[in-house]
């Protein structure tokens, strides 16, 4: 690379002194042919002499080519410096929590997310005077010693169990070395893994829950299909009393694999939200029309009371029939001991919910343990008593996604002895 000129302006000696140099070779040959006439006696050495200078001074009085006196001079190297604010602007750009540590772990900048997940990180303190994960903390100082990336995954189960993948990264600056630099920076940056191990824990749960309750009635099947064909097979009274059976497992299979497809369904869609409208009062009447014979083959009245005031919402008419025909269906069923189930429809009373549905049981309760587990997904209290009337244990599940995609909630109370209470807020 050339580097800069700078030209300096001369004066007029030293420019005509530059012009007599520059024709030195002219003037020594003017004065060889003086000399000579000195030596022949043409001319005395005073007139040669005069004559010399006058043709010097002629020289330098006459116009020259442009002569230039440069000097180079070496500038040093633009010193860069990184941008500490685009540093921290980009941090602030980034949905995911980031952290940016300079070379003591010390906080210098928390984007808005970070200051969301971890509300302890204050900014010119140690990371570690905050988050003591002995995992985040050896990738920090490996990170630091070494100027490597390192990538781990958080696991913490305090205050809830959460996942988090962690990028540790060097922030280099060019032209420097990354560990003899005194201002060398570390970005930290978080990405949540949650949903996604909760997602694959529950895909195999639920693998195994399914499977589960589809083999129990298959092996019964082909245990009874292998009894009609072996020492059954003349029995008309065991024929009768075995196909009886079948029948009952093969409508439990049945009613489990609509129950799949039905919650498969309601994930599918559970982020759209529902456009129809409903009247409430009507839907619930419809329900309790639905269930008259069950009810009255289990001596179970049903109660139905509704206000007076309007009574519609926004939602999937189809859904949210299958939210009150579970609620019922099941306080008909475990709360038939209690003789009524009461279903009422009255103001919510909650912000940005305005009506609020009660199905309430008087039978045996359960334990409170068991309150929060009721809407996972083939939990029973009870197994043996859960078959037997026909559940699936994937009652409650759905009717939880339904509520959830109506933007309702969904409350559970119970203690044994004192039945059950269901109320679903819906907007």
């Amino acid at each position: 690379m050339d580097e800069p000129q700078f030209h300096e302006p001369m004066s007029p000696l030293t420019v005509a002194r530059a012009r007599v140099v520059a024709q030195g070779g002219l003037l020594a040959g003017i004065l060889g042919v003086f000399a000579a006439l000195v030596l022949f006696g043409e001319i005395g050495i005073v007139a040669a002499l005069v004559s010399f200078l006058v043709v010097v001074a002629g020289v330098a009085m006459l116009p020259a080519g442009r002569i230039t006196v440069t000097r180079t001079i070496e500038l040093p190297r633009p010193e860069i410096v990184a941008d500490t604010g685009a540093v921290f602007a980009f941090a602030d750009a980034l949905a995911d929590p980031c952290l940016v540590l300079d070379r003591r772990s010390v906080v210098l900048h928390a984007n808005a997310a970070a200051g969301r997940q971890f509300p302890s990180v204050v900014r010119g303190n140690p990371i570690t005077f905050s988050l003591r994960n002995p995992q985040l903390v050896g990738a920090i100082d490996t990170a630091m010693r070494s100027g490597s990336v390192r990538s781990i995954e958080l696991h913490e189960t305090v205050p809830s169990e959460t996942w988090e993948k962690v990028l540790v990264s060097p922030l280099r600056r060019p032209g420097r070395d990354w560990l003899e630099d005194e201002d060398r920076q570390l970005v930290v940056t978080f990405q949540s893994l949650t949903e996604l191990k909760r997602v694959d824990a529950l895909r195999s749960d639920f693998i195994a829950n399914a499977s589960h309750e589809l083999r129990t009635p298959l092996a019964s099947l082909l245990g009874f299909i292998d009894t009609l064909l072996g020492p059954a097979a003349k029995d008309a009274a065991a024929r009768e009393k075995f196909l009886g059976i079948m029948r009952g497992q093969a409508e439990r299979m049945s009613k489990l694999i609509d129950d799949l497809l039905s919650l498969s369904r309601i994930e599918m869609h559970q982020h759209v939200r529902p456009t129809g409208s409903i009247d409430l009062a009507g839907l619930l009447r419809e329900v309790r029309e639905g269930l008259m014979m069950q009810a009255k083959a289990a001596d179970v009245e049903i109660r139905l009371s509704l206000f007076e005031g309007p009574s519609t919402t926004t939602g999937d008419r189809s859904q949210l029939y299958e939210v009150f025909e579970n609620l019922i269906d099941n306080a008909v069923k475990y709360g038939a001991a209690g003789k009524v189930v009461e279903v009422t429809l009255a103001p919510a009373g909650r912000p940005g919910l305005q009506h609020m549905i009660t199905v309430i049981d008087h039978g045996p309760g359960v334990e409170p343990e068991h309150v929060p587990r009721l809407t996972e997904r083939f939990y029973r209290i009870d197994a043996d008593v859960s078959r037997k009337k026909k559940g699936t244990g994937l009652g409650l599940a759905i009717v939880k996604h339904i509520v959830s995609r109506h933007r309702g909630q969904l409350s559970i109370k119970s203690k044994p002895g004192e039945g059950m209470r269901v109320d679903v807020f819906l907007p």
